[in-house]
Order: C-alpha cells, then structure tokens, then sequence
C-alpha cells in the first residue's frame, strides 16, 4: 500500500485549452492539456487573494480515449503521478519540464468547486 502513496498526486481544476491529441504508429495514444487550479487566502491586511497554477496533464491509453472528449472550461478531478521530462530544443539545448501522467479522471458541475 505504501509503494502506491509516493508518488500520487489529486487535483482539481479546469482545463484551460482544448486537449492536443496525438496517435502513434504503435496504436498509443497521448491526450494532453493544461489545466489550472486555484488557491485562495487572505493575505496579512485580511484581503482574499487568488493563486492560479498551471498543470500540463499527460493521459494515456484508454483514458486517453475519454479525454479527447474534453472541452476547454470544464471542470475535473484528477488523480495521476508527478513526471519529470527531458528533451532537445531545436538549438540542441536540453530542456526539462514537469508533467502530471493521469490515470483517471471525472468531470465535475460548477456547484462541486464553489467555495463556501
């Protein structure tokens, strides 16, 4: 049970782009999409604040399949794992960056995320 808690990760926001989908010759297919999240608190002089960040979400397989489906607004909850990437730039410059590899997901109404 513990192996499974490492790396585990649950979020949930709205998807800030229509999803990019991309089959490959193996049959595999990635659906990815950015989603935000939101965090807000009352800074020292007792005004809300609000922090937005932005997740780039990886989905493979047959999930992948029901995210291809997703529209840019929409709200979900996502359970998934923390990924770090690497690649090379066109000037041969080798660049990293963080991703989250879903491994499912649900829609969520407007009602779900109001905060009361």
């Amino acid at each position: 049970m513990m192996n499974q808690l490492r790396n585990k990760v649950s979020l949930m926001g709205r998807l800030g782009s229509a999803p990019e989908i991309n089959n490959f010759e193996s049959g595999r297919k990635l659906v990815r999409f950015s989603l935000a999240t939101n965090e807000r608190y009352k800074d020292k002089t007792g005004e809300w604040q609000e922090e937005v960040q932005w997740h780039t979400i990886n989905v493979w397989g047959k999930i992948a399949d029901r995210a291809e489906k997703l529209d840019k607004g929409q709200e979900l909850l996502l359970e998934g794992k923390i990924a770090y990437q690497s690649y090379e730039n066109a000037k041969g410059e080798k660049k990293y960056s963080t991703v989250i590899e879903a491994s499912d997901f649900m829609l969520l109404n407007k009602s779900a995320l109001e905060v009361k």
